[in-house]
């Protein structure tokens, strides 16, 4: 885990975002105005004053600086004890996407054992987004259309992002999980607490899992409020290029986050539903004002995100395996590889060592031959298919 006891600007944003998560507006207009957080806190005290006016709990909590720091930097050591780290509006892998939000928090709390960039910057966010009090209409059309993404060919493959809660969002999470697609989590409390209670084990296998993430804007020992919800569904619109509202009520979180993307100038798309339904009618609200784009199958999704299925297995065999002859040579050992994974579609990396009696490092760097050379797809579950 990285060491932040040197790094005075990451130090200084952890300051400023634990004082303006809340109000994001405010700490963003004092980083425009002195270019760094670090600067921030080196500005005389009346100079943030007259800059804060008309917010006097700001004015009031900003009186001690040191006293700021002092908290961030107890907050920055306690971290790697919680499995987490801290990530600043200026360090290397803040997500781009989120950063041309004008509302975007000064850092993010991250739970994860992928690097950030990774997680945010490598691959395209989808978001999926809805009500808690799912109908087994919705449920079923967030699987079927999370699971139509995971089919899509390795390099277009997105991250499926929601927030964590009952409904729409855990049914997203965990399809994509079984699915073999990264997800990310993002929680409307510290990082430190998982809400629902309920979730836990579903936040612990997205946190262990390699390509997923929870991640919050609050601080540790935040506890639940319901602004705090209604604030963190910016993030979620933030760092997806898209965000699908499977089902919604005329009011509720879903529909937020879809207008905050349409406000961020992403693509929103929604679910048609039935117009006696209520937990449709925020769908078809959405697709009467032509804030989003109707979904009215798992191609069409497909084909307004602009990726395209992965060849049937049974027609990819054929040209992957003499691909691999032709480039390999016929006796070589990746070649053998190929053929137990057409054999048996989704065989993990572990189950190929057992097959052959490779060692794992040996799997591994001929997998990863494979991959490159666009002859073998591997998942987040390290599951083998052909492409």
């Amino acid at each position: 885990m990285t060491s932040y006891n040197e790094d005075k600007e990451t130090l200084a944003l952890c300051a400023l975002n634990r004082l303006f998560c809340y109000e994001p507006g405010a700490g963003l207009q004092l980083l425009a105005h002195y270019g760094t957080a670090a600067a921030v806190f080196s500005a005389p005290p009346s100079e943030i004053h007259n800059l804060l006016r008309g917010k006097p709990q700001l004015q009031e909590a900003f009186g001690s600086g040191d006293n700021l720091l002092e908290k961030a930097a107890k907050e920055l050591a306690e971290l790697p004890r919680l499995g987490a780290r801290f990530i600043g509006r200026s360090n290397p892998g803040y997500p781009r996407l989120l950063l041309e939000c004008p509302d975007h928090p000064l850092g993010l709390y991250i739970r994860s054992g992928t690097p950030p960039d990774e997680l945010f910057n490598r691959r395209r966010g989808v978001a999926f987004v809805g009500t808690r009090d799912l109908s087994p209409y919705g449920r079923t059309w967030c699987r079927n259309l999370v699971a139509a993404l995971a089919q899509t060919r390795m390099a277009e493959r997105p991250v499926i992002v929601s927030g964590l809660a009952f409904g729409i969002d855990a049914v997203a999470h965990e399809t994509a999980l079984e699915e073999g697609l990264p997800t990310i989590g993002v929680m409307a409390t510290g990082i430190d607490n998982v809400y629902p209670a309920r979730h836990w084990k579903l936040a612990e296998r997205m946190a262990e899992t390699e390509g997923c993430a929870l991640i919050t804007c609050y601080p540790p020992g935040t506890e639940p409020l319901a602004s705090q919800f209604l604030s963190r569904n910016r993030i979620i619109a933030g760092i997806a290029v898209a965000t699908v509202l499977v089902e919604s009520k005329i009011k509720g979180g879903g529909l937020i986050t879809a207008r905050h993307a349409f406000s961020y100038n992403r693509d929103v798309y929604a679910l048609p539903g039935r117009v006696e339904d209520t937990r449709s009618q925020g769908c078809n609200l959405l697709l009467r004002n032509k804030t989003a784009e109707p979904v009215i199958s798992e191609e069409d999704l497909l084909e307004k995100l602009g990726m395209r299925h992965r060849k049937g297995r049974r027609e990819a065999a054929g040209d992957v395996l003499t691909s691999a002859a032709a480039l390999y040579g016929p006796d070589d050992r990746k070649c053998a590889l190929l053929g137990l994974v057409k054999a048996e579609p989704g065989i993990t990396v572990r189950e190929l060592c057992a097959r052959t009696g490779w060692a794992l490092s040996e799997v591994i760097a001929a997998s990863g031959i494979l991959e490159s050379d666009g002859l073998l797809s591997v998942d987040i579950l390290q599951r083998c298919v052909l492409p």
